[in-house]
C-alpha cells in the first residue's frame, strides 16, 4: 500500500492519493486498505515518513563516507542527495508538495529540515568555538537556503545537479563568516 501511495503521490500529487486508488494501484481489493491503515491520512504520513528516511539516510551516509572537513563532507551530501532526488524527482515532489489538510504532515515535514539543521550542527560543533545557538540558527538558515534552491532547481534545471550542490556548498560555506566567535 505505501508504494501504490508512493506512485500516485509522486506522480500525479496528493490530491489523488485516495483508498480506492491506492488499492487499485497495489492490485488489491480496497477493504484490504483498512487493514493496514485507519485512512488515507494515514498511508499519506507513512509515504512522507519512509521518503523521509531515505532522504536523510542519503544525506547522513554519504557526508560520513566522505570524511574530512566539513566542506567535503557538506558536498558529498549534497551531490549524493540531488542525485537521488534526480533520478526519482517523485521524492523530492512528495516531501514539498502540498500538505493538503493532512495531519501532521506540514509538521513532519519541517521536523525533517530541523533534523538536517541538527546533524550539520553535530559536525559543525566539533570543528568550532561558536554558541551552540549560533550554530544552530546558521545550519536552519543554511537548510532552509538549500531546500529553497533544490525545490526551484527541480522545476528550472538550470544546471547540473553537481554544480547545484557546489553551489549550495558555497553559499552554506560563506555563512561561517556569520558565527560569532
Amino acid at each position: 500500500m505505501v508504494a501504490a501511495g508512493r506512485r500516485i503521490w509522486g506522480d500525479s500529487g496528493i490530491g489523488d492519493v485516495t483508498v480506492r486508488g491506492t488499492a487499485r494501484e497495489a492490485g488489491l481489493a480496497y477493504r484490504y486498505f483498512y487493514e493496514h491503515f485507519p485512512n488515507r491520512d494515514a498511508l499519506i504520513v507513512a509515504v512522507a515518513d519512509e521518503v523521509r528516511t531515505e532522504l536523510v539516510t542519503t544525506l547522513i551516509e554519504s557526508s560520513v563516507e566522505a570524511g574530512g572537513g566539513t566542506e567535503q563532507q557538506l558536498r558529498a551530501a549534497l551531490r549524493a542527495f540531488l542525485s537521488v532526488i534526480a533520478d526519482d524527482p517523485q521524492m523530492f515532489r512528495i516531501m514539498t508538495s502540498d500538505d493538503a489538510g493532512v495531519e501532521g504532515l506540514d509538521r513532519r515535514r519541517r521536523d525533517t529540515l530541523d533534523l538536517v539543521a541538527e546533524a550539520v550542527v553535530a559536525n559543525l560543533a566539533e570543528q568550532s568555538d561558536a554558541a551552540e545557538t549560533d550554530l544552530r540558527r546558521t545550519a536552519r538558515f543554511a537548510v532552509g537556503g538549500v531546500y529553497r534552491l533544490m525545490e526551484t532547481w527541480l522545476v528550472e534545471r538550470d544546471v547540473e545537479a553537481d554544480e547545484l550542490a557546489d553551489i549550495c556548498t558555497q553559499l552554506a560555506m560563506s555563512l561561517r563568516a556569520f558565527q560569532r566567535p
